[in-house]
C-alpha cells in the first residue's frame, strides 16, 4: 500500500488506475483522447506530454496561490495538499487532490481559465467528472471548485455531490477498465450525463447587464397586467357551468379537457361576408 502511494505519480503506476482527470476523459465525447488514454493504461502508448501546454502550466504554477487566496477569502484551512488517496473497495479508483477543506472534509480542486471563455456553468460541466470521481474516492459530500481566471478574477464554487452522476460515472469507468483488462477497443459512453448542480451561495449584481435591464423593464411594466390576467382565469372557471365542454363568449374559449383542467384561448373573430 505504501508502495503504492509513493510512486502514484510516476508513469508505469499510472496505468494501474483511473484518475480525476482520466475520468474526464471517459466520460468526455472525445473517442481519439478515450483511445489514447486506453493505450497508455495498458502500456501500449506514454502519457502525452503536457509540458508544452501553456492552460496546463499556469494552472499548475498558480495552484499555490489559488490555495491561499481561498483559505484568505473564505477563511477555510485546506489540508491534505497533494494527497494521494485510493478508493477502499475499488482497487483501480484512485486520485490525487488538491486539498481537502478541513472544516468540512470537502475535495477542494484549484483551476485555472481563460475569461474569455469562462462561465460558471461551463466551468461545473467541464469538471464535473473530476470532481464526482474524487468525492466518490474520499467518500466526501461535497467539493469546492476555486477558479482563477486570466481577467484577474477568482471564483469559488461549491459541487454538491450528485448520486445519478456518480451512478453513471462509475459505470462509465468499469466499462473502460474491462477495456483495459481485456484489450477490446472502448468506446464514448454515449449517455447524456445529469446536468450538474451547483449550490447557489452567491448574491450577484446584474445592474451592468443591458439584457437584464431590459426583460427587468417588461417585467415590471407587465406585472400587474399579469396579476389580473391571473386573477380573470381563476373567476372564469368558477363561472363556467361544470357540464360545459366548452364555454364561448366576449372574444374567449374556454375547454375542458377529460381531466377536468380548463385551458382558455383568444377567440378569433369570423368575417362576415360584405352585402352586396
Amino acid at each position: 500500500m505504501s508502495e503504492f502511494f509513493a510512486n502514484l505519480h510516476s508513469s508505469s503506476t499510472r496505468r494501474s488506475f483511473i484518475g480525476g482527470s482520466d475520468a474526464r476523459i471517459i466520460m468526455g465525447s472525445d473517442e481519439s483522447a478515450l483511445l489514447r488514454l486506453w493505450r497508455e493504461k495498458r502500456g501500449e502508448a506514454e502519457p502525452e506530454d503536457l509540458s508544452g501546454n501553456l492552460i496546463v502550466q499556469l494552472g499548475t504554477v498558480t495552484e499555490d496561490l489559488n490555495r491561499r487566496w481561498y483559505e484568505l477569502n473564505s477563511g477555510h484551512v485546506v489540508k491534505d495538499v497533494q494527497r494521494r488517496a485510493r478508493h477502499q473497495v475499488i482497487p483501480w479508483m484512485a486520485a490525487t487532490l488538491d486539498g481537502v477543506v478541513e472544516s468540512t472534509g470537502a475535495v477542494f480542486e484549484a483551476k485555472f481559465m481563460l475569461p474569455w471563455s469562462f462561465s460558471e456553468e461551463a466551468a461545473a460541466e467541464k469538471h464535473m467528472a473530476q470532481l464526482q470521481h474524487n468525492m466518490w474516492v474520499i467518500q466526501s459530500r461535497s467539493a469546492v471548485l476555486s477558479i482563477i481566471t486570466g481577467g484577474g478574477k477568482w471564483v469559488e464554487m461549491t459541487i454538491p455531490a450528485d448520486p445519478l452522476y456518480q451512478h453513471l460515472l462509475l459505470t462509465a469507468e468499469k466499462r473502460f477498465w474491462r477495456c483495459v483488462e481485456t484489450g477490446e477497443i472502448p468506446h464514448l459512453f454515449g449517455v447524456e450525463t445529469p446536468r450538474p448542480r451547483i449550490e447557489a451561495v452567491r448574491i450577484v449584481d446584474m445592474t451592468s447587464s443591458n439584457s437584464w435591464a431590459e426583460f427587468a423593464g417588461v417585467f415590471c411594466q407587465t406585472r400587474g397586467a399579469f396579476l389580473n390576467h391571473e386573477a380573470a382565469k381563476v373567476e372564469l372557471k368558477k363561472l363556467m357551468p361544470e357540464d360545459a365542454k366548452e364555454a364561448i363568449g366576449h372574444g374567449i374559449r374556454a375547454k375542458r379537457s377529460k381531466s377536468g383542467a380548463i385551458s382558455f384561448d383568444l377567440q378569433v373573430a369570423e368575417v362576415g361576408h360584405a352585402a352586396l
